[in-house]
């Protein structure tokens, strides 16, 4: 991405000079000079570190002009809420949730931002995003939906390195391979979790591959913890 577009999408999002050097951790005066037309040509490193912002903001438009439910948010029953139901939720309800939660209420639910939160440092992709899994010419994959959350994985032809966790939806055609086959290229590559969906029997596996040996088995209607995030 040139500065040029940067400059563009950043009058299109409305972001101040001071929310793109909080949202990518460059210095302030440096965002500026660049912005300002000061520095002609900044360092690599600065324009990656700018560029992934706007990519991620790039794929969020993305995302809601397809009308696709977006996996940055997980619907969650809320313990602290009086036992009341998804969909019965009110403003009330809203306003006593702590305010370290980052959460949404959307007609009676209340969505958990986890991942969100602290400015979105992981990042939820679904396919067709390339996967360079072990850094090498030999293996490209593309999970069906996976988490990363360091962000110099990103590059601009793929994701470079393993995700922290990748799902799989299984099918007839992808069981095998995605049971066998891919769970150990994730397991020596890296990935730190690994989820395997199973739509006809209405069952989740999840492999904590940092911890655990054996998959936990979850149905449709339980609420999944995310190992990645404790």
């Amino acid at each position: 991405m040139t500065i040029s577009e940067m400059k563009e999408k950043k009058q299109q999002l409305g972001y101040s000079c001071e929310k793109i050097s909080e949202l990518s951790g460059v210095p302030l005066g440096t965002v500026q000079k660049i912005f300002s037309g000061i520095t002609k040509t900044p360092r690599y490193e600065t324009l990656r570190q700018l560029e992934i912002i706007f990519q991620e903001a790039i794929y969020y438009e993305d995302m809601l002009h397809d009308q696709t439910e977006f996996p940055m948010m997980r619907e969650t029953q809320l313990p602290y809420q009086g036992g009341r139901k998804q969909g019965e939720y009110t403003i009330e309800d809203y306003y006593v949730i702590p305010e370290e939660k980052r959460a949404e209420l959307i007609d009676g639910v209340i969505y958990d931002m986890y991942i969100r939160k602290k400015h979105g440092s992981c990042m939820v992709f679904i396919a067709p995003t390339d996967v360079q899994l072990d850094c090498d010419e030999k293996t490209m994959v593309q999970p069906d939906v996976f988490v990363v959350c360091n962000r110099e994985k990103l590059l601009r032809r793929c994701i470079y390195g393993a995700p922290d966790l990748a799902v799989e939806v299984l099918s007839p055609s992808t069981r095998k391979k995605d049971m066998s086959l891919k769970y150990g290229k994730y397991a020596g590559a890296g990935v730190r979790e690994y989820w395997l969906v199973d739509p006809d029997k209405q069952k989740i596996m999840v492999y904590d591959l940092e911890k655990e040996e054996f998959p936990v088995i979850y149905g449709f209607d339980d609420c999944v913890p995310v190992h990645i995030f404790e």
